[in-house]
């Protein structure tokens, strides 16, 4: 199986990368940067140059040819304003998302965040950016072409993994290392009966296959 990442060279998306490449999965990062390409191609990932605030739906859909899945793991960043976190994190989800339907690949899945919303009130950049974040996922949420799944992480931090997790419609506020969320996002992308949720993680007390399981109904 192909997999396509937007946000190849994100810290989540890196680890993402380790994850699918040793499950035998054949994984292409989408980079806006030609010297992030090492780090992928270390991570056992296709880097990908494109850069998804300036580019098309066709272009971006041309590199979407093939996958049989695709994950979208892009952000502005720390730093960024207001008008990155509207271009980038709602903008080029919008993008990704209409150009995955532009080539059929149905399965998709969205790294948002904990608190998104579409009429989060507030004037920082963070509330700007809880805004695009919810605004984005309103956008998948209406794609009927899509078997979308939106991942809400808690807080996240840099601690190794533990493999355990607290995965649900709604688990209150708490902390998770990135490589758990990477571990969930890989557990989803095998578990296509996910389709349909949002859900939200943070670090718990259930092994990451059990919770994506439990969630899945099965």
């Amino acid at each position: 199986m192909r997999i396509v990442i937007a946000g190849g060279h994100g810290q989540i998306a890196l680890r993402l990368e380790r994850l699918l490449t040793a499950r035998g999965y054949e994984v292409a990062g989408i980079i806006r940067r030609p010297e992030q390409a090492d780090d992928l191609r270390a991570a056992g990932a296709e880097p990908v140059l494109c850069d998804l605030e300036s580019a098309s739906v066709e272009e971006v859909a041309a590199h979407l040819q093939g996958a049989d899945g695709a994950v979208f793991a892009a952000g502005a960043g720390p730093g960024s304003g207001a008008a990155r976190k509207d271009t980038v994190d709602r903008g080029a989800a919008v993008l990704f998302a209409d150009a995955a339907i532009r080539t059929g690949v149905r399965r998709h899945l969205v790294v948002s965040s904990m608190g998104a919303n579409p009429k989060h009130e507030g004037n920082e950049v963070f509330d700007a950016y809880l805004r695009a974040k919810g605004q984005a996922d309103a956008y998948v949420y209406g794609l009927d072409a899509l078997d979308w799944t939106i991942l809400r992480p808690g807080m996240l931090t840099d601690d190794a993994g533990t493999g355990l997790v607290r995965l649900e419609a709604s688990t209150g506020r708490g902390p998770i290392p990135r490589a758990d969320v990477a571990a969930v996002l890989a557990e989803l992308l095998d578990t296509p009966a996910t389709a349909g949720l949002t859900l939200e993680v943070i670090s718990g007390s259930t092994p990451v296959g059990v919770a994506v399981k439990s969630v899945a109904g099965n």
